[in-house]
């Protein structure tokens, strides 16, 4: 007779969610853990590794002598590229939050252009005030950031007949490279920013590249604060010639006392663009569809190469 013996990929997980999203897998083991406690003794051969929230720990690495996969529920990696240990993939959870940070920005651009703020205060003294408002309709928005989350505000923005335009690190079908930044800056209504943190893009929204832009157009950042230089965006909004909806900030959270809180039209959200029920289900389903990969022999789908 022969036997057959099924090797298991155990999986260091934060949460009972995660415990019980992983474990359909037969192939998967799924172990409960604290962050700052021991490794459970079960899971000292652990390959895998859900952070969830935490950040790095190099003494968690020195109780995981077996690590190969560090799976985030992120779709950003900045804050762990880099800190993983050296031959440790590191993959992130990209196509888990693209629709809700898309209709973050599509809400918060339509609260802009229909001007909901001003009825919201009219509302608050009881007085009925009509006006007629802009309108997202027929708006250039130029897009920078041509992944899942660009991908996914696109698609939702042209259904308000808005007129995309998509930018990348390298040009391609369809997709502007960002080279060509300077000559579409000034043609757009909307700029959105949706690119990962790296060295390429910290600081990339400076003082040269808001005046390129139009008169009266409108930031959006729904990306990672440093990406914006703050004193540059500053300056704009604070002389009117720039909007600015900002999901995120640098510094972060922004300090009380810090003028883009009371900056003329500017909207500011403390980085819940992703915050939706049922998010934490979505990034279960895509981590334990690239652990089902690894454990298949399989390179997960998505892997951070180099930065990104």
């Amino acid at each position: 007779m022969v036997t057959l013996v099924i090797m298991t990929v155990t999986v260091l997980v934060p949460d009972d969610e995660g415990v019980a999203a992983l474990s359909e897998n037969p192939l998967v083991q799924a172990v409960r853990y604290q962050w700052g406690d021991p490794v459970p003794p079960e899971a000292t051969e652990a390959e895998v590794l859900i952070p969830g929230r935490h950040p790095a720990d190099d003494a968690l690495w020195r109780e995981l002598p077996n690590l190969k996969l560090v799976q985030l529920l992120s779709a950003g990696a900045d804050d762990w590229v880099g800190k993983v240990p050296d031959g440790v993939l590191l993959s992130t959870c990209r196509g888990a939050h693209g629709g809700s940070m898309a209709e973050w920005v599509v809400a918060v651009l339509l609260s802009m252009y229909r001007q909901l703020d001003v009825f919201a205060t009219a509302q608050r003294v009881a007085r009925w005030e009509r006006m007629t408002s802009e309108t997202l309709q027929g708006q250039h928005v130029l897009i920078i950031g041509a992944g899942d989350l660009g991908r996914q505000l696109r698609r939702r923005l042209e259904s308000f007949d808005v007129r995309c335009t998509m930018v990348g690190m390298s040009a391609r079908d369809g997709v502007h490279g960002v080279e060509d930044l300077p000559a579409l800056l000034p043609l757009h209504d909307v700029v959105v920013m949706m690119v990962p943190l790296t060295s390429h893009t910290r600081g990339m929204v400076d003082a040269r590249f808001l005046a390129s832009m139009r008169d009266g157009a409108v930031l959006v950042n729904a990306a990672r604060g440093p990406v914006v230089v703050t004193d540059a965006l500053v300056a704009e909004v604070t002389a009117g010639r720039l909007r600015a909806a900002l999901d995120v900030t640098e510094p972060e959270p922004l300090p009380a006392d810090h003028p883009l809180w009371t900056a003329p039209g500017v909207v500011l959200a403390p980085h819940v663009g992703g915050a939706v029920h049922g998010v934490r289900r979505r990034s279960y389903a895509v981590a334990a569809a690239e652990i089902a990969r690894y454990a298949g022999g399989e390179l997960p789908d998505n892997l951070v190469h180099g930065e990104y």
